[in-house]
């Protein structure tokens, strides 16, 4: 059904408080087992470690971050009769903010006549747009280059954590106020949806590891409020070959059976998908919706000249999976290193490599990704 007139600003506040309501919407473990000194008491399981070496490996891949040093873009700008609501730029956060950074988008809607918008972008940026947009009335078509099987948010490592999204002392206290209030809604979110096996979200324990005292990152200093169980731990309560240990439990995101199912929310909705490629601006507004949502991420900085978006390219190399690993770490290693446990495979990271534009897995990478990775867990003590 098609929705027109203008909505109160009452309605449109309380579709836009209702983000979250949506909700409602084998390989071999290696024999080993805790010793008296390491039982985890959040699980009351025993540590596994996973076996990494080469022959392991199923696949390596690599995806472009589209980071910006002042943070995100959600804003809206006037083309003429074209109203355009950007939302892109979230660096390592995307499948993060999603939810919260979305809703920041169509909250830059209100005032606008409900009718039919088109979305530019269809990865989790895009889709998640597209679904509140439904929500709040809107007849939505997402207009994508690549099939969300295909687009960076797919190949992201999917933990929650709001990580690599700006950088301290260059972006303004404006947005990192818009960046928590993101992050909340975002958080909240993707904790109704975890009840729903078909969504892809668990809780899970999360190792941080250090050789040296380490500050926290951003997000778990200024946002403790969204993780649980949060405890650093002495050597004698870790298994871990390094001197410090950090624990907390969040949440894990399968990100191709997330995008899976919010593309099949989107088209329950009634909405459309078009697989088109815009060469400029003008394409882009040459669409016959007048209300356009750019989630385009790195396109963005072409069609839409925003010269502080750059690329961070990040590599992933994934293991046969051992349904026994039920942990993540993060750190222990001589440069990006993490692992997390995914449905049919494992998955370990990684890499930060700032402004490179090469989409080419890189030998030398996976080999550090390798070594860091199997230095940890063949040394883990049990």
């Amino acid at each position: 059904m098609r929705i027109t007139g203008k909505p109160s600003r009452r309605n449109v506040l309380k579709s836009l408080a209702s983000v979250t309501a949506i909700a409602s919407l084998g390989g071999c473990a290696t024999a080993m087992t805790k010793s008296a000194g390491y039982a985890r008491p959040l699980s009351r399981k025993p540590f596994v470690a996973p076996r990494i070496s080469h022959d392991r490996i199923v696949r390596v891949i690599t995806g472009l971050r589209p980071f910006r040093p002042q943070g995100f873009v959600v804003k809206r700008e006037q083309f003429d009769d074209k109203t355009v609501i950007h939302n892109y730029g979230h660096g390592g956060g995307g499948i993060t903010l999603s939810w919260g950074s979305s809703a920041l988008a169509v909250r830059e809607s209100m005032g606008m006549t409900i009718g039919e918008a088109a979305v530019v972008g269809g990865g989790i940026m895009g889709l998640t747009t597209a679904r509140l947009l439904q929500d709040a009335g809107w007849q939505v078509t997402i207009y994508t280059r690549d099939v969300s099987r295909h687009a960076t948010s797919n190949v992201g490592a999917g933990q929650w954590g709001p990580t690599s999204v700006f950088e301290e002392g260059v972006a303004s206290k404006a947005f990192e106020g818009q960046y928590k209030f993101a992050a909340r809604i975002a958080h909240h979110a993707f904790q109704n949806l975890s009840g729903n096996p078909n969504y892809g979200i668990s809780f899970a324990e999360n190792y941080f590891l250090g050789h040296e005292p380490q500050e926290d990152s951003y997000y778990l200093r200024e946002l403790p409020e969204l993780f649980t169980s949060v405890a650093h731990l002495e050597p004698h309560e870790h298994p871990f070959p390094v001197p410090y240990v950090k624990r907390m439990v969040s949440m894990l995101i399968q990100p191709a059976t997330f995008l899976r199912r919010i593309r099949d929310d989107f088209y329950l909705a009634g909405g459309k998908m078009v697989v088109r490629n815009f060469a400029n601006r003008s394409e882009i507004l040459s669409l016959g919706e007048t209300a356009i949502f750019n989630c385009t991420g790195l396109g963005a900085k072409a069609l839409f000249d925003d010269e502080n978006l750059v690329p961070i390219k990040g590599q992933l190399v994934f293991m046969q999976p051992d349904p026994a690993i039920d942990y993540l770490t993060i750190g222990g290693g001589t440069g990006v290193t993490y692992m997390f446990p995914r449905r049919g495979e494992i998955l370990l990271g990684g890499s930060y490599q700032l402004n490179d534009w090469t989409t080419h897995v890189e030998a030398d990478v996976t080999d550090r990704i390798i070594t860091d990775n199997k230095a940890i867990f063949d040394n883990m003590r049990v």
